[in-house]
């Protein structure tokens, strides 16, 4: 179903400084939401990064969300950074304490860069993005929506583990990082109905007043699994048709 350049990647470890402010720099200009975990705690946070500098060899993290996360890097507790860069997951461990620092008005968490990171690109969840002609129609509800109702939106891309979609106005108020929904449907042609997702990313675009959300599938049955792939596989299939028409 799929050639060997879509199998596992290995994950990899940097250690050189370049290499680590390269990708943090990427982190950076993508303004790719990060996921934060303390040590020995449930909750997580997101954060971006907000400034690098190779030179002095300096990192800064954007105030967290929720913010009660903040009170840790007071405290000095180490924490785990997870992002996600067009498919490629940027991990770290950060164990050295951050300086907490305002300026014009905007929090930030500042310290040195990770002295080593890990990278890895996991070819294996190919990721298909929908054309918007044909963009599939998704709800999202469950116990721990904020609010009264479902959130309706639109899915934009899918793999076998996770999909991306966009749902209008600002929603990020109704949703909470790291929390799984019970009832996530997309409609025909995929046809999911009260699947379990894990939200990963979430952003709010003010500029195009549109939020954007991540999910990780989360203890998909049979059935559902094989909805997914044959979907994924059959996006595949157009994209590489598409692509050989350009030639």
């Amino acid at each position: 179903m799929f050639n060997e350049s879509d199998a596992p990647q290995p994950p990899k470890v940097l250690n050189t400084p370049l290499e680590i402010a390269a990708n943090l720099r990427q982190l950076l200009d993508s303004h790719d939401p990060l996921i934060i975990t303390f040590h020995e705690r449930s909750q997580r946070f997101q954060s971006y990064v907000v400034h690098v500098d190779r030179d002095s060899n300096t990192l800064a993290l954007d105030e967290m969300i929720p913010r009660d996360g903040e009170k840790y890097i007071e405290n000095g507790e180490p924490f785990r950074v997870e992002g996600f860069h067009d498919g490629v997951r940027i991990a770290w461990e950060c164990n050295t304490p951050l300086t907490i620092t305002e300026v014009d008005g905007h929090r930030s968490y500042r310290g040195p860069m990770p002295e080593e990171m890990t990278y890895h690109q996991r070819r294996n969840a190919f990721r298909a993005a929908l054309k918007l002609s044909q963009l599939v129609d998704v709800f999202l509800d469950g116990t721990h929506i904020k609010g009264t109702g479902a959130l309706r939106g639109k899915l934009l891309d899918i793999s076998a583990t996770g999909c991306k979609m966009r749902f209008d106005g600002d929603v990020e108020g109704r949703l909470q990082l790291g929390q799984v929904y019970e009832r996530f449907k997309a409609g025909n042609p995929l046809g999911l109905t009260d699947v379990m997702v894990e939200l990963r990313h979430l952003h709010f675009e003010e500029r195009i007043n549109t939020t954007f959300a991540g999910v990780r599938f989360h203890n998909l049955n049979g059935q559902a699994q094989r909805k997914i792939e044959s979907f994924v596989y059959q996006l595949q299939r157009e994209a590489r048709r598409f692509d050989k028409d350009d030639y």
